[in-house]
């Protein structure tokens, strides 16, 4: 049986940033409707969990502060800005395409 006790604080501290991410977009700019809340707090977690870790270490390079943070620390604030950040860019991106996208078909 595998013992998955060292990587709980990093994976309690990813999940928390997620949510705290989402929850914070949600609030900043209220949706329309409850089907783009859950869309936009889903894809929020999701980011977070996912990109915890290289915009932890990212955001600590940034701010010159990574030796004077623990690991699970790292982890939080990437995950929270990874998870804030992420309907702004999907945005972006979406933006993006239907400027410079294709106007016909193939």
């Amino acid at each position: 049986m595998s013992d998955f006790t060292p990587d709980a604080p990093l994976w309690g501290a990813r999940v928390c940033g997620a949510v705290a991410g989402a929850a914070i977009s949600l609030i900043y700019l209220l949706p329309h409707s409850r089907r783009e809340a859950a869309s936009r707090f889903f894809t929020g977690l999701a980011f977070g969990l996912i990109f915890a870790a290289p915009t932890g270490q990212w955001l600590a390079r940034q701010l010159d502060v990574a030796e004077s943070l623990t690991g699970p620390e790292i982890i939080l604030a990437g995950a929270t800005m990874a998870s804030l950040m992420a309907w702004w860019v999907l945005g972006a991106l979406a933006r993006l395409a239907g400027k410079y996208g294709s106007k016909g078909g193939l």
